[in-house]
């Protein structure tokens, strides 16, 4: 679909009505019951979550988010008795998060600020109690990006990387459509059991009702897994607020996919199934970047970005597999395992899907770029998917239940 076509989508035709009792606060006991809905062939079905081994294909590709939530809220006490919130959104200095979450004295990150008229020219601190130690953190503005604001940290004790001091002194950023404090027990809830990279302000969702028995019995089926890192951001509860899609700035987000990944996706082409919307856009990114990739075979790293309308009005389209052998190509000529990018990839109804035959996510938010994605995937029977749901007592959004999507072809 053409660009001028696809701004013309009206967000109010991804409409629906989501009673807040639908809304799931808190996750189930046991990650795996859940409830997973199945759409294939127009025909709509339920089983548990934790037989969904015994609806994948064997000899799948079947690629998870590994990215893990930090503790990305950090809460400050004036001496006046005001709260001041830095939301910590995205490293600035250093750029890449490994680097940042290891410095041991100063680092910089783009937040979003609470209470923001409280907080003028002065440093924020706030001790922290680390290991029997301790630290004093320090906050101080820097330069305003838009909406946002460079932070640069400091803290007075080189033992202890930004990583720790967040860990401790920061809290977990539920969805604030939950309309609750986050919990201790979320720290656990709230993440994949196959967690394993820093660098989320949110989970990907789809991922948490995996379990080791689950992951277990997806083995045994012969499904192959491969993993992918996109840090997911704080934009992806950002409420679409145009009339038109067109008019709505998209996030962008890091991501990160090894080499051995690409390769798995090259000789996988036929029955792929991502888990979750944040694997689906990094995957789906892959090919744009490897079709830059081919036109400037020495491209600088930092060129490798997807922007938000690059895949409407494409020129000279590429073959699928092509564009990932290009990627496998420059990671093996630079002497590379892993390939680093940005994404602002839109994905809503008029893309053209390269990848995956099927995906797993949850259920989303109405007038959500998130719901357009879905649209997208399985074109108009979206709606018929959401109100099968609602009307056999499926739990909503990011606690709630699953389902597992096979494309329209």
């Amino acid at each position: 679909m053409k660009k001028c076509d696809v701004e013309k989508i009206r967000i109010a035709d991804y409409n629906y009505t989501l009673p807040d009792e639908k809304i799931a606060k808190y996750p189930l006991q046991k990650r795996d019951a859940s409830k997973l809905l199945l759409f294939e062939n127009n025909k709509i079905s339920t089983v548990h979550f934790s037989g969904i081994a015994a609806q994948i294909p064997e000899d799948s590709l079947m690629i998870f988010n590994d990215t893990r939530v930090i503790h990305a809220r950090l809460i400050f006490e004036k001496n006046t008795g005001a709260f001041i919130e830095v939301f910590c959104l995205s490293p600035y200095a250093p750029k890449d998060y490994s680097i940042n979450f290891q410095q041991r004295a100063t680092c910089s990150w783009c937040c979003m600020i609470g209470n923001a008229k409280r907080w003028k020219d002065d440093v924020l601190q706030m001790q922290v109690s680390i290991e029997g130690e301790e630290v004093l953190l320090s906050a101080k503005k820097t330069v305003k990006t838009g909406s946002n604001v460079i932070v640069e940290f400091s803290w007075n004790n080189p033992d202890f990387t930004f990583s720790e001091l967040l860990e401790v002194a920061g809290k977990l950023p539920i969805p604030p459509y939950l309309n609750r404090a986050s919990e201790a027990k979320d720290d656990e809830t709230y993440q994949t059991v196959y967690s394993a990279v820093e660098g989320s302000v949110a989970a990907p969702t789809a991922g948490l009702h995996f379990t080791p028995e689950v992951m277990e019995s997806l083995r045994k089926k012969g499904v192959k897994p491969a993993h992918v890192t996109l840090h997911v951001g704080a934009g992806t509860f950002k409420p679409v607020k145009s009339e038109t899609i067109g008019n709505h700035d998209m996030h962008t987000e890091f991501i990160s996919v090894p080499r051995e990944t690409v390769q798995a996706l090259y000789e996988n082409e036929n029955s792929l199934i991502v888990v979750g919307t944040t694997s689906m856009r990094t995957v789906e990114s892959l090919y744009y970047v490897g079709k830059k990739i081919l036109q400037q075979p020495d491209i600088d790293p930092a060129e490798l970005v997807v922007f938000q309308w690059e895949p409407y009005d494409e020129e000279n389209p590429i073959l699928p597999k092509l564009a990932l052998k290009s990627i496998i190509d420059y990671l093996d000529k630079n002497s590379l395992d892993q390939l680093l990018a940005l994404t602002q990839i839109m994905i809503v109804p008029g893309y053209e899907f390269h990848y995956p035959q099927a995906m797993i996510t949850n259920f989303h938010q109405p007038q959500s770029t998130l719901l357009l994605l879905i649209a997208s995937f399985i074109g108009e029977n979206w709606l018929q998917v959401y109100e099968y749901a609602l009307q056999n007592d499926y739990r909503f959004l990011s606690y709630g239940d699953s389902s597992l999507l096979w494309r329209i072809l």
